[in-house]
């Protein structure tokens, strides 16, 4: 209704105008007519006012009509510009416009909102007065000629400084307004803060090119790096040095107190690294605890053997691990461009392989890259095709060992050794493939055929009539740790039939104290299958009868380099009699190997040895052969007990 009763008032109001401008128009036209009439002496009559007075009153309509319009365009205009106004200062866009002197004239209230100000304290300001140090310096001599001159720019990145002090990171793009002369008299600028964006492609980037644990650059950016630095070797004719650093035993690290402690190490690690480097050195992780160093400009190998020194004493410092200290090592391997080579990776291959080498040497040391090296490295690639085809041709055989007690005389049992019978080379030792095996993991096939051909071969045994005797076979460290390994044993043990309770799985002391918990898990799990337990080579690894008590073994194997001199060097005596009087008090049967002559039997049998295997009672023996000395039972062997 209020809005009817308006709307009414307002066409009065509109019709009251036209009438004036009607009435004034037909008044002012009847005037000029009675001013004619009497300048020109004709009488006046009513009748000749009627023409005047309607085409006045039509003109004063038509110039009503004119200057409503008029009112109507200015009104609207006005309007206009206020809504614009109001859209320019309420838009949720950080808006400015600036004179030609590039003195702010205009902001809107989400541009003052995000720099922290008041419009009083902006406004006839200079814009670059809001800009960083570097973005009003680029703005004065790049941005601002170009704007203009050309009259528009778009997306330039400028850092903007709040109130607060705070930098934030934009993108302009501004257009100019021009007068009828064609000079610039403002311009309208769009300011898009892009700071979060900024910060996600910097956590992009840290993401690509940095690892996550150590903060480190990871395997892409340390390539980047490595090949600038060459490049810039190439240059000046200088020399860029590269390490490779593994850390030793950091498995054992792993396993024994968790990857969250094993975390933590890496990161001490990390930290001593960078202690150890100049600011123009780039140090970085590949991966698991392999770390790289890039030295460039070096002079000399005595520089990259000072550092490496260095960095070694730097790593075997103690690092607290909860509440203990521990002490860890590393071993380094050192290539130099352009001696050892020229190319990115291979320079790195290099490096990895002079690593291995330190390894060989004992670890925690380091070693330069040679020749002799590479040549040994295409050697075992070649080798490890080798084995490839010899698992497919079929070239594995195996020998078996007699093992004999040492009070009667009997053949007690027999250990399994694996031979390659190669086409062209021969009979391979295993002292020439088996590391080859375990590094490639060729050996998890191999040792499966192993064991499954000789719980075949003793089945067979079995049912000839032959005697059920104890068979051992050798189980590396890669098998044991496979997690299907329980899984493989009895595969094999129910496709072939042979009864658990005569298979000895034999172990070394490295093999068994990499993860002590899992170890005894995977121990006992075998041990109630009815499967006996080993421990081989005794005495090279811990040399410690401690820990023997937590594992479930039956028999411990002393190791032939103890057994070889026991008759003629009294700290190997000493050794083998502490060791059998040790491992007797715990219920282990003792088997001593390499007994070649009669004088170490007569030792071994004083000392309550149990039993024994080596050349002076048997050499490993093929299946035929071995299967003649079962039937015959040895009794010839019988004298060499007296």
């Amino acid at each position: 209704m209020l809005r009817d009763k308006a709307r009414n008032r307002e066409t009065l109001a509109r019709t009251g105008f036209l009438a004036l401008w009607f009435v004034a128009g037909a008044l002012l036209l009847c005037i000029l007519s009675t001013l004619q009439m009497l300048y020109l002496d004709v009488p006046i009559s009513l009748r000749a006012y009627f023409f005047p007075f309607m085409l006045g009153g039509l003109s004063g309509l038509v110039v009503a009509a004119w200057e409503f319009r008029l009112r109507e365009y200015s009104r609207r205009l006005e309007e206009s510009e206020r809504r614009f106004r109001r859209l320019y200062q309420n838009t949720p866009v950080m808006l400015h416009s600036i004179d030609p002197q590039g003195r702010l004239i205009n902001v809107s209230n989400f541009w003052l909102q995000t720099m922290g100000y008041r419009r009083e304290e902006v406004i006839g300001r200079h814009l670059t007065e809001f800009y960083s140090d570097k973005s009003r310096r680029f703005a004065e001599e790049t941005v601002f000629p170009e704007f203009f001159r050309a009259g528009f720019v778009k997306d330039i990145p400028y850092q903007m400084v709040k109130k607060t002090g705070e930098v934030i990171h934009v993108l302009l793009s501004a257009v100019a307004e021009y007068d009828d002369n064609g000079k610039i008299v403002r311009s309208l600028a769009v300011v898009i803060d892009v700071t979060e964006r900024k910060q996600a492609e910097r956590e992009i980037q840290k993401l690509a090119y940095y690892d996550t644990l150590t903060g480190l650059p990871n395997r892409t950016l340390f390539h980047d790096r490595l090949g600038q630095a060459l490049a810039q070797a190439r240059r000046e004719e200088r020399k860029v040095g590269v390490l490779f650093l593994d850390l030793d035993r950091f498995k054992a690290i792993n396993d024994t107190l968790g990857h969250a402690a094993g975390d933590i190490l890496l990161k001490y690690i990390a930290r001593r690294l960078l202690g150890c480097v100049r600011q123009s050195d780039t140090v970085a992780r590949l991966g698991g605890d392999e770390f790289v160093v890039i030295l460039p400009g070096v002079h000399t190998e005595r520089d990259l053997t000072e550092f490496s020194k260095k960095i070694l004493e730097t790593i075997s410092k103690p690092v607290r691990l909860g509440e203990k200290k521990f002490f860890t090592t590393a071993s380094i391997g050192i290539s130099i461009f352009p001696d050892d080579a020229k190319a990115v990776e291979t320079l790195i291959r290099n490096a990895d392989i002079a690593m291995y080498s330190a390894k060989d040497l004992g670890k925690n040391t380091f070693s330069f890259f040679s020749a002799d090296m590479n040549e040994k490295v295409v050697e075992k690639m070649g080798l490890e095709t080798r084995l490839r085809d010899a698992i497919r041709r079929g070239e594995f055989f195996l020998t078996y060992q007699p093992q004999m007690d040492i009070e009667t005389g009997a053949i007690s049992g027999m250990e399994v050794l694996l031979r390659w019978q190669h086409p062209e080379a021969g009979t391979v030792s295993p002292a020439t493939f088996i590391r080859v095996a375990e590094e490639t993991g060729l050996i998890i096939p191999i040792g499966e055929w192993v064991l499954r051909t000789a719980c075949e071969q003793a089945v067979q045994w079995h049912k000839a009539g032959l005697p059920r005797l104890r068979m051992g076979v050798n189980i590396s460290s890669r098998q044991f740790n496979q997690p299907d390994f329980i899984d493989m044993v009895d595969r094999v043990l129910q496709q072939t039939g042979y009864d658990p309770r005569f298979l000895e799985l034999e172990l070394t002391e490295g093999i068994v104290m990499e993860n002590v918990p899992e170890t005894i898990m995977t121990l006992t799990d075998l041990k109630v299958r009815g499967i006996h337990l080993a421990i081989d080579d005794f005495g090279t690894g811990y040399s410690s009868l401690s820990y023997l008590k937590h594992f479930p073994f039956d028999r411990l194997k002393i190791a032939q380099e103890f057994v070889r001199d026991i008759s003629i060097d009294p700290e190997d005596a000493a050794i083998v009699e502490a060791i059998t009087a040790m491992a007797c008090s715990l219920g282990l049967q003792v088997v001593a190997e390499g007994v070649e002559r009669k004088e170490q039997l007569d030792f071994l049998r004083a000392r309550r040895c149990h039993e024994m295997q080596g050349f002076y009672f048997a050499h490993p023996l093929k299946a035929p052969e071995m299967t003649g000395m079962l039937r015959g039972g040895l009794s010839q062997k019988n004298s060499l007990l007296h």
